[in-house]
């Protein structure tokens, strides 16, 4: 939660899913797997490390199997506290293994939801100016690009991984999560770009304002690309979301306890290997595993049994010492009923877990397929509910108020008393931005009737008709986008060659 102060984590993990003998039996099933059936690494250079260190490699069939010992020796490695530092020091964090949670933007639309109701292709506009409305969120701690521009010179196949990073520090303040592009290339671009704003790539690395997001395949699998993401970004210490998107009943097993058991073999296997390239490369467990729903054959990221894969997978990262980052994004198509209900079940959830970095939680719709304007003011809305029933109950004489009982006694004015003057000036109270208490009358007075969507997108239109702020001078703004550009054709170059 952004403060003046800055950003200060809210507490998690009221409820547990799992106890102290299944996450056992978890993590006994993972070390069977990693011994018996292995993981298939698609990187000869990695897997000759992991023969060096003691893992059993069937380089014909790319197989890489994890002794316990060898599993044991290497996951302990990894650092249970991770620097996510802002570009602006007053967004700075330190995960950790706690149940301290922090809120991570949407991510990844190609498709936009627009305040005139039109699905049309993502714009740069749409990334500037979304990116530009989140600013004002105080439930959104760290960024991400909400949406992939398909109106660049680079076609609407692009990932545009170096361009959405150029837009990232030139446009926000806030740690930020970023593609690599699949090579090792893209990483020494980005640092090249980071170094304008830092000064060096050596300030960069002592303090990076952003991580890196690789992601493994279910099932148990680590591709060519993500190992080279994986061993550049430990060479520079530079954080990583390690990730699997697992689909339970299609890529895992259909089980909660299976999905979150694969989960768990693919991400550790993968920590594991970033140990024993680089000892204290600094690693996030990540996941956005959901199910696979039965009646419509697609993937329900919103559902509560995908919820339940996200509290128990950051136990899992936890029973580990490493910080957990996961969720998914609501599978309503409109800012509507099942929005609402599906986010807040899902937030309260994997804060209550103690999930550390609640990803995707602002903008989305469709499960990532859409980014929507006034959703980013609604999830930030619905943010503030969940984590005022997290903050629970002050019980103190102070709160308990018996000096305000006796001054009020039988009188009905406890308005004006003391105490309530002191309250009503804390946190004892959440204060609602968008959401509606007044009675019929005056709502349609005030509002005309307007539901929460439009009141929302008066607020849109109201904070973006305001100047944007500058963050970056022109000339290194200038330096940014022009090795942005050069990068994005190289990577370009580099996948059509590479072929991934």
């Amino acid at each position: 939660m952004i403060t003046e102060k800055g950003i200060v984590p809210v507490k998690g993990g009221q409820y547990k899913v799992l106890s102290d003998d299944k996450m056992e039996l978890i993590h006994k099933s993972t070390v069977d797997i990693l011994e018996n059936i292995g993981i298939k690494n698609l990187h000869s250079e990695a897997r000759q490390l992991m023969e060096s260190c003691g893992c059993i490699v069937d380089h014909d069939a790319q197989i890489v199997k994890i002794p316990e010992n060898v599993f044991l020796k290497y996951i302990k490695m990894a650092p249970n506290k991770v620097g996510l530092y802002g570009i602006d020091t007053k967004y700075d964090i330190m995960l950790d293994d706690s149940d301290d949670v922090y809120v991570m933007s949407g991510a990844g639309s190609i498709n936009v939801l627009d305040m005139d109701g039109n699905l049309r292709p993502s714009t740069m506009k749409d990334l500037e100016d979304l990116t530009r409305l989140k600013l004002n969120l105080e439930n959104m701690d760290i960024e991400h690009f909400l949406v992939i521009p398909l109106d660049t010179e680079f076609g609407p196949n692009s990932q545009g991984e170096m361009l959405a990073f150029a837009h990232n520090i030139t446009n926000n303040r806030r740690n930020f999560y970023t593609l690599v592009g699949g090579c090792r290339e893209g990483l020494k671009f980005q640092l090249e770009m980071a170094s304008v704003i830092a000064g060096s790539v050596e300030n960069v690395c002592k303090k990076p304002f952003f991580v890196a997001g690789l992601c493994v395949i279910s099932p148990l699998t680590h591709p060519h690309g993500f190992v080279e993401e994986l061993l550049e970004c430990g060479k520079y210490t530079i954080p990583v979301y390690i990730e699997t998107d697992g689909n339970a009943g299609g890529t895992t097993p259909y089980t909660i306890a299976g999905a979150i058991t694969e989960n768990n073999a693919n991400i550790m296997a993968a920590v594991a290997l970033s140990q024993m390239a680089n000892p204290g490369a600094p690693c996030i467990y990540a996941s956005s595993t959901g199910i696979l729903d039965m009646q419509s054959m697609n993937f329900a990221g919103n559902a509560p049994e995908s919820t339940l894969i996200q509290m128990g997978s950051a136990q899992m990262a936890h029973y580990y010492h490493i910080p957990y980052y996961g969720s998914c994004t609501t599978d309503s198509k409109l800012p509507d009923a099942q929005m609402g209900y599906e986010s807040m079940e899902h937030f309260l959830g994997c804060a209550m877990a103690g999930v550390n970095i609640i990803h995707v939680a602002i903008g989305n719709l469709a499960m990532m397929g859409i980014a929507n304007y006034e959703q980013c003011l609604m999830d930030n809305e619905i943010l503030g509910a969940a984590f005022r029933l997290l903050r629970g109950i002050e019980v103190s004489e102070e709160s308990i108020g018996l000096d305000a009982f006796r001054e009020v006694k039988h009188r009905s004015d406890f308005l004006s008393s003391v105490h309530t003057l002191k309250y009503c000036r804390s946190q004892e109270r959440w204060l609602p931005k968008l959401t509606d208490r007044n009675t019929w009358g005056q709502w349609m007075n005030l509002t005309g009737g307007k539901d929460m969507r439009e009141r929302a997108k008066d607020m849109v239109r109201d904070i973006l008709s305001k100047p944007a702020p500058e963050f970056v001078v022109k000339s290194d703004r200038k330096a940014v986008w022009e090795i942005a550009r050069a990068a994005q054709y190289e990577i370009e170059r580099i996948k059509k060659i590479k072929k991934y």
